[in-house]
C-alpha cells in the first residue's frame, strides 16, 4: 500500500521513451470500489503557464510497472512535447 504523499516524492518515469513525467497531481478513484483507477501528474509548463503547454499525464493504475524508492516506471505511449 502506497501513501500518496509517498507517491508524490517520487519522480515518474516513462519506460517507453525515458521521460520524467512530472509529479502527482491528482487521482482517479472508483466511486463503487474505492480503488485508485489513474494517477494524474502534473505536466510541464513552460514560460510559467501563460501560454499553456505541457498538459497533465493521465496515467491508468494498470500502466505502473514498478514502484521504486526513488522513482515509480510507467509504461505509456511516448508523450509529445
Amino acid at each position: 500500500m502506497y501513501k500518496v504523499s509517498e507517491l508524490s516524492r517520487r519522480d515518474f518515469i516513462n519506460v517507453a521513451d525515458g521521460m520524467r513525467l512530472g509529479p502527482v497531481k491528482d487521482l482517479h478513484i472508483d466511486p463503487h470500489t474505492g480503488r485508485v483507477t489513474a494517477l494524474v501528474l502534473r505536466g510541464n509548463r513552460k514560460y510559467w503557464g501563460v501560454l499553456g503547454l505541457g498538459g497533465d499525464v493521465v496515467v491508468p493504475w494498470e500502466r505502473i510497472r514498478k514502484v521504486g524508492a526513488d522513482a515509480v516506471l510507467v509504461e505509456l505511449e511516448p508523450v509529445r512535447r
